[in-house]
């Protein structure tokens, strides 16, 4: 399988200009992978900081791909609500975006033909698709049947991000379907 690394350029500039609010009161999240953490904003005001947070067990690049357990950088959207996951609380992200589907065609790892499907899909839809060699059902949850000591430790998830029980509680009734999240 080729590598998505090689093709980042889109990327850096989106998130040198993401981790910024859009408007003054916006509402919006930001993971740090370097600082293990996620911040609630409204605006520039930070609302809540959650830390240690648990990303993807092989890290997190532009791009993931399906079985990688790499959590993807960039810009989502909030597309859904789970209450009833094994890991408490999922709040779904939009991965992969039109973005990363670029960047996959791009860097050869989609062809034109995954290209073409990914945004009939979309079309058909209103969101991406879950089962491409992307892969999918990216989001925030909270530790759930995982082991709270193994969370406080590493990385532990195929490659969403894990916050407690309490903080994905907090955040999920701070955060609305479209609120925007960066992961950098």
């Amino acid at each position: 399988m080729k590598s998505v690394a090689a093709y980042q350029g889109p990327m850096d500039e989106l998130l040198a200009q993401a981790a910024a609010p859009r408007y003054a009161n916006e509402v919006w999240v930001l993971v740090d992978d370097q600082a293990s953490t996620l911040s609630l904003y409204r605006g520039e005001r930070l609302l809540e900081r959650f830390s240690p947070v648990s990303l993807g067990r092989g890290g997190a690049e532009p791009q993931r791909l399906r079985g990688s357990r790499k959590t993807p950088l960039g810009e989502f959207r909030v597309s859904r609500f789970n209450f009833e996951s094994k890991f408490h609380t999922f709040i779904g992200l939009d991965y992969p975006t039109p973005l990363h589907a670029r960047m996959a065609l791009q860097s050869g790892v989609f062809s034109e033909q995954d290209y073409d499907d990914y945004f009939a899909h979309y079309r058909r839809h209103g969101q991406p698709p879950q089962s491409t060699v992307l892969g999918g059902y990216i989001g925030i949850h909270g530790v759930g049947v995982a082991d709270p000591e193994i969370h406080s430790r590493f990385h532990w998830t195929e490659g969403c991000v894990a916050v407690t029980d309490a903080q994905i509680d907090t955040l999920s009734s701070l955060v609305d379907i479209g609120t925007r999240v960066v992961i950098r």
